[in-house]
C-alpha cells in the first residue's frame, strides 16, 4: 500500500496497531522486514523473499476457508462410512454406487467389522448401526430403516430331519447361533405383539450372519438369518424359510453422525439418501420373505426320498 497509514485504512485499524504487527513479526522473525523513513517504507531483501513465499501461503488460507465455507453446500471430499459386515455388503455396497452418481465429487470409504466403533475416536464421519434400543448419546441419530431375524434351513437339512411347525419344536433339531448382545436371553418370537424365548441347542455359533448363512446353507443345521441375509438365499432356493408367522429379533436401522450444526453436505446427502433408499431396499427383501414360495411347510415324515422339487419342502 506504500504506507503504514494506507495500510491500516485497507485493513480497518489504526496506524499504530499496523505499526505494533509490523514490529512483533520482526521481533519473533529475528529480520528486518521493512526500511522506514519519514517519507517512505519499502522492503527489504528478507522482507521481500519472505512476502514471495508468504502470498501463495495466504492465497491456500484463503481457499480452504472458502471451502471450508461452502462444506455445508457442495458435497466433496472424502466420506468415511462404518456399518456391519452384513449390512454393509447386501446394502450399503450396492447403494454407495447409486449415491457417487448424484454426488461424483465424493470418495466413499466404507468400513466394515462386527463391533461399533467410537465415531469420533476413530474419524468416522456416519456409522450406521443395528439397534434394539440406542443408548443415551450426544451423537445425532437418524433412523433410516427397520430388520429383523427369520428361522431358515436347508432343504436337504429339512428333507432328512423334518420341519418343525413351532418355535418349540427346534428344541428337537440342530441350531445354528448368530451371537448377538442385544438379545443373550434366546431366540425372541414375536407373534401379534407377544413375545416368547426359546433356547435351542447350539451346534454352531459364529458371530457373522455370512458365516451362518454358509453353514445352513452345508445342511448344518437351522439358524436365525437377518432379513437382508437371508432373502437373496431364499432366491436361489439355498434356503427356505421356517415359521413364517414370526418375526425374531427386530431392530431399528440408524445412521449416527456428530452434530447436526454446521452439517457438512456429504454427510447430509448421504443421510438423506439412505432414508429414501433404504426402505425401498427393505421392501424388495419383505417380498421375498413373504413370499410362500419360499416357505417350508410341515411334513409329516421328514426323509430324503420324499423330497418334492423346488425350494418348498412337504
Amino acid at each position: 500500500m506504500g504506507s503504514f497509514t494506507a495500510a491500516a485504512e485497507s485493513a480497518n485499524l489504526s496506524t499504530a496497531h499496523v505499526s505494533r504487527l509490523v514490529s512483533d513479526l520482526e521481533r519473533h522473525l529475528q529480520a528486518r522486514l521493512l526500511q522506514r523513513t519519514t517519507r517512505r517504507v519499502r522492503l527489504t531483501d528478507a522482507g521481500a523473499h519472505y512476502l514471495e513465499r508468504c502470498r501463495p501461503i495466504l492465497l491456500e488460507l484463503e481457499n480452504a476457508a472458502a471451502e471450508a465455507r461452502g462444506a455445508h453446500l457442495t458435497p466433496k471430499g472424502r466420506l468415511r462410512v462404518h456399518s456391519i459386515i452384513g449390512f454393509g455388503t447386501q446394502l450399503l455396497a450396492p447403494l454407495a454406487a447409486r449415491y457417487r452418481e448424484r454426488c461424483p465429487d465424493v470418495q466413499l470409504d466404507l468400513s466394515l467389522s462386527q463391533r461399533q466403533p467410537d465415531l469420533l475416536e476413530e474419524g468416522h464421519d456416519v456409522v450406521i448401526t443395528l439397534s434394539r434400543q440406542l443408548p443415551d448419546s450426544e451423537l445425532i441419530a437418524q433412523r433410516i430403516g427397520e430388520m429383523f431375524c427369520v428361522v431358515c434351513a436347508s432343504p436337504d437339512y429339512l428333507r432328512e430331519h423334518g420341519v418343525p411347525d413351532t418355535p418349540e419344536d427346534l428344541v428337537e433339531h440342530r441350531c445354528l447361533h448368530l451371537v448377538d448382545p442385544a438379545f443373550p436371553e434366546g431366540w425372541v418370537f414375536r407373534e401379534d405383539g407377544v413375545e416368547h424365548t426359546i433356547r435351542p441347542a447350539v451346534a454352531f455359533q459364529v458371530n457373522v450372519a455370512e458365516a451362518i448363512a454358509q453353514a445352513a446353507t452345508a445342511g448344518m443345521g437351522i439358524c436365525l438369518l437377518p432379513d437382508f441375509a437371508a432373502a437373496g438365499l431364499l432366491e436361489q432356493g439355498r434356503l427356505v424359510r421356517l415359521l413364517p408367522r414370526h418375526r425374531l429379533h427386530e431392530k431399528g436401522v440408524y445412521a449416527l453422525y456428530p452434530s447436526r450444526r454446521f452439517l457438512d453436505a456429504k454427510v447430509k446427502t448421504w443421510v438423506e439418501f439412505l432414508r429414501h433408499e433404504v426402505p425401498h431396499a427393505f421392501a424388495g427383501l419383505r417380498a421375498t420373505l413373504e413370499d410362500p414360495r419360499y416357505w417350508a411347510t410341515p411334513s409329516e415324515a421328514g426323509t430324503s426320498d420324499r423330497a418334492p422339487p423346488g425350494p418348498t419342502v412337504t
